[in-house]
């Protein structure tokens, strides 16, 4: 018959007691296993936590970095103004390579139709290729 210790002395284990013996040794067997699972699983929470930190950062220094260019082309943008009670667009001077993106479409196709000019380019034939009306 297998012996218990307790705080008092051996306790001999007996039908009922050795049937809870089992049960608790099962239940404690469960439990480990548990265990083991739930710190598997906490491994892959902090893992995949470093990496939403991680994807955090890059995030935010593309954030910054778009708006950098975002505050560079607006710098640089074109601003509305009126000349002799006319609307016009007012364009900022460039420094090396210019981006014609930020430029109006209307703008954009004038630069396209004199950079493919084999040279000067009256002002009567850009408003003819952009569909314009010619005044005398």
């Amino acid at each position: 018959m297998p012996l218990l210790r307790s705080v008092t002395g051996p306790v001999r284990v007996e039908g009922v007691g050795m049937r809870e013996l089992e049960r608790i040794t099962a239940r404690r067997g469960e439990l480990d296993t548990l265990a083991a699972e739930l710190a598997k699983q906490l491994q892959e929470v902090q893992a995949e936590r470093e990496e939403l930190v991680i994807a955090e950062r890059v995030l935010n220094r593309l954030a910054e970095q778009d708006r950098a260019a975002q505050e560079a082309a607006a710098a640089v943008a074109p601003t509305a103004a009126r000349v002799a009670g006319r609307a016009v667009l007012l364009i900022p001077h460039r420094g090396e390579g210019p981006d014609a993106a930020v430029l109006p479409a209307d703008y954009r196709k004038i630069l396209a139709i004199v950079r493919a000019a084999d040279g000067p380019v009256q002002v009567r034939a850009l408003l003819v290729l952009t569909n314009r009306e010619v005044s005398r």
